[in-house]
């Protein structure tokens, strides 16, 4: 159990820089915005993987938070992006 924690913790660190590189060097807004959605994705991934490894649900309400917030950030600049065209 232990090794798999290890291997998806650094797959998952990978992941983030991966995203933060593409938010940093997207060519269009969109491609930040997916970038910085994915980042939200992992940390919650990470904070999943926190709970698993713990046995523990302390961390339910700030993954449900940042599922929010990740949903509420993407639909917004889509339709930000939409309304301009």
């Amino acid at each position: 159990m232990t090794v798999a924690v290890y291997v998806a913790g650094g797959i998952l660190t990978i992941a983030v820089l991966l995203a933060l590189y593409r938010a940093v060097r997207g060519p269009s807004i969109l491609d930040r915005v997916l970038a910085l959605d994915v980042v939200l994705a992992v940390v919650g991934a990470g904070l999943v993987l926190n709970m698993v490894m713990g046995r523990h649900l302390d961390n339910l309400v700030l993954l449900v938070t940042i599922s929010l917030i990740g949903f509420i950030g993407s639909v917004t600049v889509a339709r930000f992006v939409t309304d301009r065209k």
